[in-house]
């Protein structure tokens, strides 16, 4: 929202501060300010000059021009404006002195555009003025600009007259008021307004004008709307554009000979009906939307935008002006279904004031006056309303303000502050108000004594308020096992090397599929934030494997892993959500082998003791590779690599059931002394079918042997028809052993593996 310094002036008495200082002040009491900017700094030099002589330049589309400027003496500019002609009034701008098309030109003549003051830079203005004279209101301002986020809940500063009021009482300055309620008529208004639900449409009001003359706007008024960002069109439209950017009252005016009979309708629209708006795009409504009417159909939809058949054009002699109030939420919707926001769409849904509808058209009616000469009002004002809630007054007990507010706090600081606020206030009794809010800081802003207490505080400013700390017990939060649980293996993973990631906890039907995987056993979003996020995850998987595409097109290899809960439904009950780590180690080249056995290792890190056995492949698996993970006797995962139509390269995923792991009773460390006896080892070869796990021959080998302690270690394989298996025996015992001991013990295991099927290469 942009904020004249001029115009805040006009209604300030007395505002002479720095314009960057009063945005700082804004800041500090009021709203963050985003920056204040200078606008128009040339126009002070600026002046009237009269066009003495225009001589085309041979070969250049340009003239030479003799200027009188009066305030700068006589100048040569070169021109290249097509209505730059001798007798002309025009605005000069002294530049210095550069040669154009071969001669030396001393400034500029300017265009409205060229000079910040309106968007028409089809040639030099032509002004109504004397040689040597400023443009008649256009001087040099600042815009300070306000964060909208910081206005959402003030729908009373989306306008000058409210920032103007903050300032005022910021500064302890007085308010101007620009309305003139008194000139409004009384008398029978020519027109008929119909309301079909006053809750959507709290009040209706408007005038009649004939004789109306449609021009260019002012100047002055053009160049305040442009520094607003507000883009003058005419003076008709540029006045409700003042306005709305003044009170802030949104106002439209309507073409009366275009309308069809003399009852403006306020109504819902029908299904299917359509409206050619004033930006000339075609809406189709439907059966939601507030619309005004005539007896043809839609003339506007309500608070967004006016239609263009019944716009003001250069043939329109007669308006219907009009100044009304919408329900917030009914011109939110309404908007968002049209995917068309306006200036007034914008402040309608702040909940504007509906007591603010005859003050706009009070305004409206003086600035007519001034740009359109001659206009004239046809009867009195129309002005349908529904009932008008009053806020009750709010009880403020000084004793509990200064409690809330930390701070000492006399009673007519308070007082002249929310005077300065345009509260009511009234003490009922000792130190105890009776607060009055204003009705446009009644319409969802205040409504509670702690706001209240936000106004004072704001105002005195909370740099004048010292901290000081809670005089309550501070203990520290009761534990929480699985938060800590977590934490530890988000550090142990990030120790191995892996890097942490964070999906969302939605998917979509598409990405399920691709992943052969049904959707019917997700929970479905009622209201999803977006098309593509309509289902609860109950896997991580979706999510990793497009972690996976995503780092593939940067990264050769990586390693990923993600905590979070997958959502699982329970039939007549809430869902239950079960807490997972996925890990990943993906590499674009390779058999896969490695990966998969890093992924092991993070497991065995993760779950000293875990073992892995085969298991059977889903959809999303390599049909060769996939094994549960059991850890103290419990399957509590899987690990497993992507089938090879999924990823490019090779992506082993390690998942892991963390509720499952987590309630598992935690192994007791137990240490031992180191040996006292020498130990002895020997290697075993062992000849298997292809298909045999090196964990079941390792079992075999290391059964128990009474009095031996067995350490049997996997060294690899070799592969032809058949597979060798190569493993390192390791022999302790509480006694030095013989060579016939580890001799017997040796063939005691060949004899095991041997009685399974299996020969040994000996």
């Amino acid at each position: 929202m942009k904020f004249s310094y001029n115009w805040l002036s006009e209604l300030t008495e007395g505002l002479n501060i720095d314009p960057h200082q009063l945005g700082l002040s804004i800041t500090l009491h009021t709203a963050e300010q985003e920056g204040v900017e200078p606008v128009g700094t040339h126009l002070s030099q600026v002046c009237a000059a009269k066009v003495i002589s225009a001589e085309p330049i041979p070969g250049s589309k340009n003239a030479k021009a003799i200027v009188d400027t009066v305030r700068y003496g006589t100048k040569t500019v070169v021109c290249g404006a097509p209505n730059c002609r001798a007798g002309i009034i025009t605005a000069y701008v002294p530049l210095g002195t550069r040669t154009v098309s071969g001669i030396e030109s001393e400034g500029m003549l300017a265009s409205s555009a060229e000079l910040g003051l309106n968007r028409d830079n089809v040639g030099i203005m032509e002004l109504d003025a004397n040689p040597g004279d400023s443009i008649a209101g256009c001087i040099p301002d600042h815009i300070i600009e306000i964060d909208n986020k910081s206005l959402t809940h003030r729908p009373d500063l989306w306008g000058h007259h409210g920032m103007a009021r903050e300032v005022a009482a910021i500064l302890g300055l007085k308010l101007k008021d620009p309305v003139d309620l008194a000139l409004l008529p009384n008398g029978a208004a020519p027109v008929e307004v119909q309301i079909e639900d006053h809750t959507l449409c709290p009040r209706y009001s408007a005038l009649v004008f004939e004789n109306v003359t449609v021009q260019p706007s002012p100047l002055w008024l053009q160049y305040r709307l442009e520094a607003v960002g507000l883009n003058p069109i005419n003076n008709i439209v540029d006045v409700t554009n003042y306005v709305l950017a003044e009170l802030p009252q949104p106002m439209h005016a309507f073409d009366l000979d275009t309308l069809s009979g003399s009852t403006i309708q306020v109504r819902k629209s029908k299904s299917g009906e359509t409206m050619v708006g004033l930006n000339q795009e075609t809406y189709t409504l439907d059966d939601q939307s507030l619309v005004i009417a005539d007896a043809n159909g839609p003339i506007a939809v309500a608070g967004i935008i006016g239609g263009l058949a019944t716009g003001v054009t250069a043939k329109t002699t007669r308006i219907v002006l009009e100044s009304a109030n919408f329900h917030a939420g009914s011109v939110r919707k309404t908007s968002s279904r049209m995917k068309l926001r306006t200036d007034a769409s914008m402040r309608f849904e702040k909940s504007q004031d509906p007591h603010n509808t005859l003050r706009g058209l009070a305004r409206a009616l003086a600035l007519l006056q001034i740009v359109s000469p001659g206009i004239r009002l046809v009867g009195g004002v129309v002005d349908n309303s529904g009932p008008l809630k009053q806020a009750a007054p709010i009880m403020l007990p000084l004793t509990w303000l200064r409690d809330k507010l930390g701070r000492n706090v006399e009673g007519t600081e308070v007082r002249a502050i929310l005077n300065a606020l345009e509260f009511g206030v009234e003490e009922t009794s000792p130190e105890v108000y009776s607060v009055k809010v204003p009705t446009w800081r009644a319409t969802k802003d205040i409504a509670l004594k702690e706001d209240l207490v936000e106004e004072i505080g704001r105002m005195i400013g909370y740099d004048n308020i010292i901290p000081t700390s809670p005089l309550l017990p501070v203990a520290p939060p009761p534990p929480n096992p699985q938060r800590d649980y977590l934490h530890h293996l988000r550090q142990a993973c990030a120790a191995q090397g892996f890097t942490e990631v964070s999906n969302y906890s939605f998917v979509n039907e598409a990405q399920l599929t691709e992943l052969g995987i049904s959707a019917s056993a997700n929970l479905r979003v009622l209201n999803p934030i977006s098309a593509d996020q309509g289902l609860l995850r109950n896997s991580l998987l979706p999510g990793l494997v497009k972690n996976i595409r995503d780092n593939l097109r940067h990264l050769d290899s990586f390693r990923l892993f993600e905590i979070g809960h997958e959502i699982h439904p329970k039939p007549g009950t809430l869902p239950e959500e079960i807490a997972h780590l996925g890990a990943v180690v993906c590499n674009r080249d390779g058999n896969g082998e490695a990966g998969l056995m890093e992924a092991k290792r993070l497991a065995e890190y993760l779950l000293p003791g875990a073992v892995t056995k085969p298991a059977e492949p889903n959809s999303t698996d390599h049909p060769m590779r996939a094994w549960d993970i059991v850890w103290q006797g419990v399957t509590v995962g899987k690990l497993s690599e992507l089938h090879p139509n999924l990823v490019e390269g090779r992506a082993a995923v390690l998942d892991l059931n963390l509720n499952t792991t987590q309630s598992q009773p935690a192994q007791p460390v137990r240490y031992k002394a180191l040996p006292r006896f020498p130990a002895s080892s020997f290697d075993l070869t062992v000849i298997t079918p292809l298909r045999t796990l090196s964990g079941d021959i390792a079992a075999i080998i290391g059964e128990a042997i009474p009095n031996f302690e067995t350490t049997v270690t996997y060294i690899g394989e070799y592969v032809t028809e058949q597979k060798s298996l190569s493993f390192h025996v390791t022999l302790q015992a509480d006694h030095t052993m013989s060579q016939e001991e580890i001799a017997t013990v040796r063939q005691t295991m060949i004899d095991r593996v041997r009685k399974h099927g299996y020969s040994l290469t000996v």
